[in-house]
């Protein structure tokens, strides 16, 4: 067992009230870790060192090239320690090891990408009249926080943080206290950089008290969160009280919408993968499918198939399905499945899995006959659950698509171009995947969502933008 520290103005540091949280593998229920439990106080001295360090000559000396071999060496970093971060990430978060390679590839991409656009972030000159040159640069915003979530610990802090540093910034990161353990490794790779003290800092604790005291804060200068519905309000309020900017992600109950020219394999293979990544617990699940009436029985007789041979088993086992990762999520999951036992009928799946070691696993689910108002097909569930519907025609297609309050992402899949410009036109959704889902993870692809669904974007250069603010400079001349 571990007994991991927090990493402020580039010190290996206990929390200032010596409290602990016990880490624990999803896949056995055993103890792995224990991190510090941090407070407002230990907050307040990552804030404070990110402070110093951004207002310090020596950070801003640092030529935005320069910034962007950090970013490189950080990727040179991940990629020597890929196996060890891909077993790590498996075994903290319970999914299949094959999807925690691809997770450390994701975070090698990002920094990589960031690395690459650092001294790509342009100004501007404005024609406005004779006598006067306009110009507009982009300046680093100063502080930012980082506030990640348990199911994709190392993706989306280095999503964010690599954006962040490319611009300029100085980074304090909260993880999640149910998975820390990547986290912790990313401090140490930056230390070994021998960066200025405080460029990058990693606090643990509780989302309640470090991540409520984070969000608050009035030393940061943006907060990036990716979570529920519910803490996104709550941590935007916090930070909006000191006229702070978020960027926010709040997840989804994306449609995959089927119609019966599509490539019956591509299609089951997708909807089935969009489902079952990470145990169903992914923000761009597509946990509702949408089939097309003459073509419903046919398809879900497929999926069904699919459904009924994924293997289930441990992390390191690399099966289909992993563990949910803790009771707390385990017993939200049932509630939905006994409220499916009353409203549809549940086509495969619906209970527990047996599993060996300890851990808590569901069998993957379908559940077919409920209406487009339930809260099976409006909630996000954050399982391997899947909701069917059928529509007669394109119109009825894209209002059972646009039908919830969340608009991530959204899968189409037909062979016919014009009914595919018209969807995509038409969906409220941040992300339009045809004939794919996914997009093999998309780094350079811009992210985020319509409605409760969130807003701003990360991935993709336009991501840089939230960690800049625009100047403008008019200068007058004879």
């Amino acid at each position: 067992m571990e007994e991991l520290k927090m990493y402020i103005d580039g010190k290996w540091v206990d929390c200032s009230n010596a409290k602990k949280i016990h880490v624990f593998d999803p896949s056995t229920g055993k103890m792995m870790a224990t991190i510090p439990r941090g407070v407002k106080e230990d907050v307040d001295a990552a804030v404070n060192a990110a402070r110093k360090v951004f207002e310090s000559e020596r950070w801003r000396k640092i030529k935005p090239f320069e910034r962007g071999r950090i970013l490189y060496s950080v990727a040179e970093k991940l990629q020597n320690n890929r196996d060890r971060l891909a077993r790590l990430e498996s075994k903290d978060v319970g999914k299949p090891l094959t999807q925690g390679y691809a997770d450390i590839d994701a975070a090698i991409r990002y920094f990589e990408f960031y690395g690459g656009a650092a001294d790509k972030v342009m100004g501007d000159t404005i024609p406005v009249e004779d006598g006067l040159i306009d110009y507009v640069t982009r300046e680093p915003i100063g502080v930012t926080a980082h506030i990640i979530p348990w199911n994709y610990p190392i993706q989306i802090l280095s999503r964010s943080v690599a954006a962040a540093i490319a611009t300029g910034n100085t980074v304090v990161v909260k993880s999640a206290e149910d998975t820390p353990m990547t986290a912790c490794k990313m401090a140490e790779y930056f230390d070994q950089l021998h960066l200025p003290p405080g460029v990058f800092n990693h606090v643990t604790g509780y989302g309640t008290e470090a991540g409520a005291s984070l969000s608050s804060h009035p030393g940061i200068n943006h907060l990036t969160f990716t979570g529920s519905v519910a803490t996104g309000i709550t941590v935007s309020k916090a930070a909006n009280e000191n006229v702070v900017p978020t960027t926010l992600e709040l997840g989804g109950k994306s449609p995959n919408i089927v119609f019966g020219d599509c490539d019956l394999e591509k299609a089951v293979d997708g909807v089935v993968k969009a489902i079952i990544q990470n145990a169903g617990q992914t923000c761009s699940a597509g946990s509702r499918l949408l089939v097309e009436e003459s073509f419903k029985e046919e398809f879900l007789k497929h999926v069904v198939n699919r459904f009924k041979q994924l293997s289930i088993g441990s992390a390191l086992e690399d099966k289909d399905i992993g563990p949910i990762l803790n009771r707390r999520q385990y017993d939200r999951i049932i509630n939905y499945l006994e409220l499916a036992k009353k409203e549809g009928e549940i086509v495969v799946g619906g209970k527990s899995a047996n599993v060996e070691g300890g851990g808590l696993y569901l069998e993957p689910t379908i559940i077919d006959g409920v209406s487009p108002n339930s809260r099976l097909a409006q909630e996000e569930i954050f399982g391997p659950v899947l909701t069917v519907f059928s529509f007669k025609d394109t119109e009825e297609a894209l209002q059972l698509a646009n039908g919830t309050d969340y608009g991530l992402v959204a899968g189409i899949w037909t062979e016919t171009i014009s009914r595919v410009h018209y969807l995509a036109s038409k969906i409220e959704a941040g992300q339009i995947f045809v004939n794919n889902y996914g997009a093999g993870g998309g780094i350079q692809m811009p992210f985020g969502g319509y409605k409760k669904s969130g807003f701003g974007r990360e991935k993709g250069f336009i991501a840089l933008y939230n960690y800049t603010k625009v100047k403008n400079v008019a200068i007058k001349y004879d």
